[in-house]
């Protein structure tokens, strides 16, 4: 099959109204269209299925036929690049945010972004946590301190919605009744997966998450203190060590 033919062929696929693709036949002598459109719909259903499991949270928001109805809809815009289903999804948040049946909703985009950031701590690249002691060794060096550039674990992501997503992504992790929330509040949140291969959500003071995303963003030690005025530092270096999020610590050589 040919780049063209290829090409044809997935467009079917996704889309009823497009014609068949030319050169189908059955072994069997039976309808080519019927058995295509039998492989069509499994396939949109195994793509729904595999949104469903990235995003149950979103799915339990808006129900089990309005998520199907709606992942639909993204499975056909935006089928998948990569064969590795793990990574579908990646553009469903920024699709979302502009789906007009969910405007009553504004906040599912970010639940999205948090549920699709928890998939992507999960397959991240793995590192070795810096030791303790090395830490404590460092920090032991004040005049070092502001060229330091401390290297997360390559999960870590810094998340900021203007709704107080995290207690609604919470509330979903327990049985039973869910709490009333505030939906209407800002939260900030971290997600990482510690040593111990654990993909944790943590709700950030907007300091904390200021001083992290410098970090993330490859700022020194007093770069990410300048733009993160009212931190508790000793409070979200302990954050991150006790989640093994340090992974390396250097120093600009001009510093040292």
């Amino acid at each position: 099959m040919n780049a063209l033919a290829q090409a044809e062929f997935a467009a079917a696929l996704l889309d009823a109204d497009q014609p068949l693709p030319a050169g189908l036949c059955a072994w069997n002598s039976s309808d080519p269209a019927r058995r295509f459109a039998v492989y069509r719909n499994n396939v949109i259903v195994s793509l729904v299925a595999a949104l469903a499991d990235t995003f149950p949270v979103l799915r339990q928001l808006v129900g089990d036929e309005f998520f199907d109805a709606m992942a639909g809809l993204y499975v056909r815009a935006h089928p998948p690049a990569s064969p590795v289903l793990a990574h579908y999804g990646e553009g469903l948040a920024d699709w979302l945010a502009a789906f007009e049946p969910a405007r009553a909703l504004p906040y599912l985009s970010d639940m999205a972004r948090l549920e699709r950031a928890r998939i992507a701590a999960c397959h991240a690249a793995d590192a070795q946590p810096l030791a303790a002691e090395a830490i404590a060794a460092r920090l032991a060096d004040p005049a070092s301190l502001p060229g330091a550039r401390l290297a997360l674990h390559p999960s870590c992501r810094v998340l900021r919605s203007p709704f107080d997503v995290h207690a609604l992504w919470a509330a979903h992790q327990q049985e039973g009744d869910w709490p009333a929330i505030a939906i209407d509040q800002p939260c900030a949140m971290l997600v990482l997966r510690d040593p111990a291969d654990e993909v944790w959500v943590i709700r950030l003071a907007a300091g904390a998450a200021d001083f992290i995303a410098a970090l993330l963003e490859g700022a020194t030690f007093a770069e990410a203190l300048q733009r993160a005025p009212g931190v508790d530092l000793p409070a979200t270096l302990a954050l991150l060590l006790r989640h093994g999020a340090i992974v390396d610590w250097s120093c600009d050589a001009r510093q040292a």
